[in-house]
Formats: structure tokens, sequence, C-alpha cells
């Protein structure tokens, strides 16, 4: 505890100068002023805060006017809820109003009503860990729910009963699980025991809340813990209902672990993959990470009992894409996130007709191009979705891959594999036939490409012949 509270205090006492220097004009004013949240925890931790948040006792018409002595670039988007922003410099603060909501018990929107108190203010938080303050500019904490042990000891609990603080804003579930994810922390048992049965509740939350929760839960450093507390409380039966459904399956390799648990373990191995800022794909990802949660989901409806007492999930790639969509849509993912997550699930098994036979060239341009712009993913999935323990069998899948990579590599030194074009196009293609654009053309591209896949490129007057030669068969 000694340890955090130096941590903590390092920070604070290396807040900018401008920031006292707005405590010291809402003090000198007779209003509260505090640090509060995330950032205060932040501090504990060791981390520093690039967006402050603080609460106050002024109201919000208060607050903006003595925010616009201090910088003029202020914005009040979110007066509504008693929020008024200010940035002075690189420094990005938001200042709200002591809040006293009620909840319909409906809805998970408040009737916003503003408080007269910080003790008030932070009651209403969601963990002890996010419901600490620091009075500036006196420096002092404020502790009142134990959020500084729960902090030390590694465990998210409400600062109320849990039944309240959930049943009043049911996202703070999604969030709980967040959290176990991004801090690696454990969710106490009364607040698990609640989530567990108020998880219903979470369908009154709109698909773009849940969406950004889950976001943010999977670019964590820990999640596999936040999944695993959304599917054993039940969460995920309302919000990802396909990952649940994995437990009820046993993968066609006969692991003693189930298509849930692989899944899981693809996922820590496809983030071990990825990389550093600089490289091709720089973590954390979450196109990668979502691919790898969902790539086998297509399980369950595909799963065939063969005789001799085998199973098979034959296509399951492809129903898995379809129901990846299904999903991402009504979570509300931009279409640029579901389309790639997509395609790496309906992808993710093409490699594995190499390890049963070498490609030729124009095998492993298809791969490229059909992979496209997400090829470093591709890699990236396809390599973490080996978890046998047969040793052997991991070193062959390894090493086919290693030769994949190194052939794609070749063909790149001799052609430009990442954008594979004919050797023709259409204007080209119209001159060297004679004819002005429609169908034919079309056709004739197609046929150009087809040989560029097959053969890479063709030279100027080979490409003429085989075009010709085309053409006549055509009957032209």
């Amino acid at each position: 505890m000694d340890v955090l509270r130096q941590r903590a205090e390092l920070l604070w006492n290396a807040l900018p100068g401008e920031v006292l220097e707005l405590a010291e004009l809402f003090d000198a004013a007779g209003h509260e002023f505090a640090l509060v949240g995330g950032p205060v925890r932040d501090a504990f931790l060791g981390r520093s805060s690039s967006d402050l948040d603080f609460a106050t006792s002024a109201r919000p018409d208060e607050t903006e006017r003595l925010l616009s002595t201090w910088t003029r670039a202020t914005w009040d988007m979110g007066r509504e809820f008693g929020t008024i922003g200010g940035r002075r410099g690189d420094l990005v603060i938001e200042i709200t109003t002591y809040r006293a909501d009620e909840y319909d018990g409906v809805t998970r929107k408040p009737v916003v009503a503003f408080g007269d108190s910080l003790e008030g203010d932070l009651a209403r938080r969601d963990f002890t860990v996010n419901a600490m303050a620091v009075r500036l500019p006196a420096r002092e904490l404020v502790d009142l729910h134990g959020g500084l042990e729960d902090l030390g000891g590694g465990l998210l609990r409400t600062p109320v009963e849990p039944e309240v603080s959930f049943g009043d804003d049911p996202l703070r579930m999604m969030r709980a699980a967040r959290f176990a994810s991004q801090l690696g922390f454990d969710i106490a048992p009364d607040t698990f025991a609640a989530m567990s049965r108020m998880a219903e509740r979470i369908e009154i939350v709109s698909a773009e809340r849940v969406r950004d929760e889950l976001s943010k839960l999977l670019i964590g450093d820990s999640p596999r813990a936040g999944l695993a507390a959304l599917v054993d409380s039940g969460l995920a039966d309302h919000v990802l209902p396909e990952l649940p459904a994995l437990k009820l399956e046993v993968d066609e390799h006969h692991h003693h672990k189930d298509v849930y648990e692989h899944s899981l373990t693809v996922l820590d191995q496809a983030i071990d993959l990825e990389t550093g800022p600089d490289g091709p794909v720089p973590a954390p990802d979450l196109i990668l990470r979502l691919a790898a949660l969902v790539h086998d989901i297509g399980k369950p409806p595909t799963k065939r009992h063969e005789p001799g007492g085998g199973v098979s999930f034959h296509h399951h790639e492809v129903v898995g894409a379809k129901m990846a969509r299904k999903r991402l849509q009504a979570l509300r993912f931009d279409k640029d996130t579901i389309k790639a997550v997509t395609h790496l699930v309906e992808l993710h098994l093409r490699f594995h007709g190499y390890v049963d036979a070498r490609w030729s060239d124009s095998a492993v341009r298809r791969y490229v191009t059909d992979a496209g712009d997400q090829l470093e993913r591709l890699h990236r999935l396809t390599r973490a979705d080996v978890t046998t323990r047969n040793r052997r069998r991991a070193e062959r899948l390894s090493f086919a891959y290693d030769d994949l990579e190194q052939r794609i590599a070749l063909l790149r030194e001799k052609e430009e594999i990442d954008a594979i074009r004919p050797d023709l196009d259409g204007n080209q293609i119209m001159e060297i036939l004679g004819i002005g654009p429609g169908r034919e053309v079309g056709l004739a591209y197609k046929h150009m490409l087809e040989l560029r896949m097959e053969h890479g490129p063709l030279s100027p007057e080979r490409a003429r012949a085989e075009l010709q030669a085309w053409w006549e068969a055509q009957g032209a």
C-alpha cells in the first residue's frame, strides 16, 4: 500500500502547474475541485493519464465562466450532463458538476441531477478503484469505499450494493469484464454473483455501447480473463452467444480442450504474434483479435458425426464468416472491420491445403491475391490456429508455413505479387482486338488475369498472342 501511495504522490506532485492554477481559481470562487476516477486510479498504478477528469461543486455555467478565464479553448457538448471541457496547449481536461442521478429501472439513461458533495458523486461510480478522488489544490486523497485497498488486492467491487449499481446501469457489468482484461483484476465474488443474476439486463443497453466495451476488452492486456467473465457470468449469452456455444463442441483434432478453450488459446497466440508500432500488425490489433476469437464459430452448426466415431465440421469457415458478419453487424461494428474479420475467418483454413501438397506458384499467387490487404493478419491467424499438443504435427505445420512465407517473399522479388493485374489493361485489349467497350472486354480481361495468375508476368508479345488466340477461340 505504501508503494501505491508513493507512486501516486510522485504523479500528483508532477501535476502541471496549469492544473493547480485552475484548481486555485475554483477554490477562490468558493467551489470544490477534485481530480477523480481513472486518472487517480492510474496514478496509484504508476501510469500517467493524458486526459484529466475533474469534479466540482460548481454548476456548469459557473464552471464555463471560470474555465474561460483559464483558456479560450472550451467546449460544452456535455453540458446536459454537467461536463465542460477545455484545452490549454497539450493539456486536455473535462470538468463535471457533482452528480446525483436517478434511474428509472427501464433504461440506462439517468434523469440527470446535480449533487452538492464529492462523497455523493463518488458513490455513484462503477467500481471502488474508480471511486477515489484527490481534492485540489490541497492534494487530499478521498477514498470512502476502500478503493485503495481493492487496488492493492487487484479486486473489482462496486461502491454500493452491486444489484443497485448494475440495476442503475447494466453496462457496468460489461465494464467489470473490460477492467478484468485491462487491469488484470479479479471481480469480487458478490459483484460477480450479481452479474450472473442480472445478466439479462444487458439487453436494455444499446449495441454501440456494448460494442465499445467489447472492443476495449479485446485490446486489453488480458482479454482471456475478460472474456471468461462474460461467458461465466452469462453476459456473453446476450451479447456474443456464439462464444459460449463453442463450449459444447469438441474440435476435429480431438484435443483435450474444447473449441471454446481452443479459440481463447488462438487469441492468446495471435496476440503474441502482433508486432511493435513499426511492424505490419501493431499491437493491440482489434481486427486480428476479433478474427481469432470468432474463427471457429461456424463449428456448432456444421458439426457432423462420421461413421467410425469421427466428427467433422465441413465448410465451417464459410458458415463462420457469415455468422461473424451477422454478429458484428448486430453490434454495429463499422463496415471495414466487418469486412476484414469475415474475410480472415473465411480464409483461415486455406493454408492447410499447402500442408497436404506443396502449391504451385500460381496457387501461391492466388493465396496472396485472395488475402489482399489482410495477408499479414492471415499469416498470424493461421500460425496462431495451431494448438495441437502433438509436437511433430506442430513442427510440420510451422515448417510448412515458413516455407509458404519464403515462397511469397521470393515471388515478391520477381514480380508485383501483392497487386496482380493482367499484362494488358482494358484499353490495350480493345485496341488489339479492335472492339469497343462491352461485355467482351470484361471476359478478355478475366482471361488475361487467369494467365497472369498461372504463369506470372508475360512478355508483351506473348500477352498479345495469348489474347488473340483466346479471341479466335471465341469464334470472333
